[in-house]
């Protein structure tokens, strides 16, 4: 009851927290990682916790990949497919590679597998990390696009040497030739299981219309992905991401408004929830561990800003090497050596380069480390690890999240407009349908449907420019008027709670949509000849 009391409590300072870094301007992951640091170094011995470390991956990461995954773009990541693989892949080795000889160096005695397990958890970049601070700055779209990308898949190869670096390190005896076939069955089977499962779950769900029942399937189908995964022993990663990415093109076709509504806003909050529940409970693991580690202090404190150096580091030296190597290649098709490849500039190049915030992911993957100290099958140097996992949580959210905004800004790396134009696309057409086909019909209440088509289109009888502020200010104090209607209804008893609610949740919608159209008003340029009629 206590450790129930005690993360309730750090819940709500959770959000009290990132409602100050909302008016700051601070992303929330940052607000969280300092919280947990502070949670680790409160000056009592009644903060403990621990969690079964095979629940920790299934519970914070499957979640977490899965809302990211489905907000992916396959057209967008297949247009970009080299620099996110190059950053999936070669990225990770390196930042794995990097990290273990620098921790064999600094700690003789700690084995291979282990190092490189402290390199796998450390290397991928998260993705709601990531996704948070840069919404926040709004950079270029393709850049935007790598980075999503890379921030999704890179989960999966670091997970994979991770798994077969924590067997090893276990004693579980692998060689090449089995580690190979393993990670191609791993990989490939998790990606056919999690496009087969993305297909299938709509197909079971079609017919709940219960909101509350579809919610809580779409979660428990997310967990049920992982555990079939594990079972059948390919990558639950890549299956997750596979099964979301299917899952977002099927849903689409087979979901109800209502459902959807409601799905996207219970993710919303139990994904804030999930990370602020790992941030709390490292805090608690390492709570224990810090307030033991007399003696080691200037290990701990040295290894782990060591690793977080290296891991800083090895990122930006890979991004370089790779954007050389294109520049290169560039020059020697401008000579009729090859084909043209488009090379980043330098400043795009350091602004990636210095995008390697780490998350929930990272603090997950510590989490499952088993545990103990090497004895009795305890993860050998597990308080270490999951000390320099931390470090690097917080090193880089803070020193890199709160400085690469200003970053863009200072190269002048502001969002191309590219999402602008096609929402533009997207809104025109959508009412050229509307309106077409309210063309043909005859029924008095079309005219007035034409009507409000036409002002979505910018357009009215006498040509008119409807001018976006005025329109819009003009809708929300409308719905103010009618809010204010419907309280002295409330307050006179003309009305009971029941029918308060109801109308209350219409004018809620109306309001979103007003600010919405209002935002599309004036995003809206000019319309091709043809769209809707004078006869309006």
């Amino acid at each position: 009851m206590e450790l129930f009391e005690l993360v309730i409590g750090l819940l709500i300072g959770a959000a009290l927290l990132t409602t100050l870094s909302t008016r700051v301007g601070a992303p929330y992951p940052v607000v969280l990682a300092v919280a947990g640091a502070a949670l680790a170094l409160l000056p009592t011995e009644k903060i403990s916790a621990r969690l079964d470390p095979d629940l920790a991956l299934a519970l914070f990461v499957a979640p977490v990949l899965l809302n990211a995954a489905f907000d992916t773009s396959p057209r967008d990541l297949k247009a970009n497919w080299a620099p996110v693989f190059s950053l999936v892949m070669f990225c990770v080795v390196v930042t794995v590679a990097a990290v273990a000889v620098v921790a064999r160096w600094l700690v003789p005695d700690m084995p291979w597998a282990v190092a490189i397990a402290l390199g796998a958890i450390v290397a991928p970049p998260d993705a709601t990390a990531a996704t948070s601070i840069l919404r926040l700055i709004a950079p270029p779209h393709r850049m935007m696009v790598i980075l999503e990308g890379e921030s999704l898949l890179n989960d999966a190869s670091a997970l994979l040497i991770y798994r077969f670096a924590v067997g090893a390190a276990l004693g579980a005896s692998v060689t090449p030739f089995q580690a190979i076939p393993a990670l191609l069955f791993s990989a490939g089977g998790g990606v056919l299981l999690g496009i087969a499962l993305g297909w299938l779950f709509p197909f079971l769900t079609r017919r709940v219309e219960d909101i509350p029942v579809h919610v809580s399937l779409q979660f428990a189908g997310t967990f049920a992905v992982w555990i079939v995964a594990e079972t059948i022993g390919v990558s639950p990663i890549l299956t997750v991401v596979a099964y979301a990415i299917m899952l977002s093109q099927v849903t689409a076709r087979d979901q109800t408004a209502g459902n959807r509504r409601a799905s996207f806003a219970v993710w919303d909050v139990a994904i804030y929830v999930l990370n602020a529940l790992a941030f709390i409970l490292v805090g608690l693991q390492l709570h224990p561990i810090l307030r033991d580690v007399s003696g080691k202090v200037g290990l701990y404190a040295g290894f782990s800003a060591a690793v977080l150096a290296t891991v800083i580091l090895a990122r930006i030296g890979w991004v370089m090497i790779y954007n050389r190597g294109l520049t290169l290649r560039r020059h020697l098709a401008a000579r009729g050596e090859g084909d043209v490849v488009e090379a980043p500039s330098l400043k795009a190049s350091i602004a990636v380069s210095w995008c390697g915030m780490r998350g929930v992911v990272t603090l997950a993957t510590a989490l499952a480390l088993p545990y103990g100290d090497g004895a009795q099958g305890g993860f050998p140097y597990r308080d270490l690890l999951i000390t320099a996992a931390f470090a690097v949580v917080l090193g880089t959210l803070v020193i890199q999240g709160l400085t690469l905004g200003p970053m863009l800004r200072w190269f002048d790396l502001a969002d191309d407009g590219e999402s602008d134009r096609e929402e533009k696309i997207a809104r025109r057409e959508t009412a050229r349908s509307a309106f077409a086909l309210l063309k043909t019909k005859s029924e008095s209440e079309a005219d007035l449907l034409r009507r409000e088509y036409a002002v979505r289109m910018q357009e009215q009888t006498t040509d008119h420019r409807v001018d976006a502020e005025v329109i819009g200010g003009l809708r929300m104090e409308a719905i103010a008027a009618e809010r204010g209607a419907l309280d002295r209804l409330r307050r006179n008893r003309t009305i009971g709670d029941d029918t308060y609610r109801t109308i209350e949740e219409e004018l809620d919608w109306a309001e979103g949509h007003a600010v919405a159209r209002k935002d599309a008003l004036a995003e809206l340029g000019p319309l091709d000849k043809g769209a809707p009629d004078e006869k309006v």
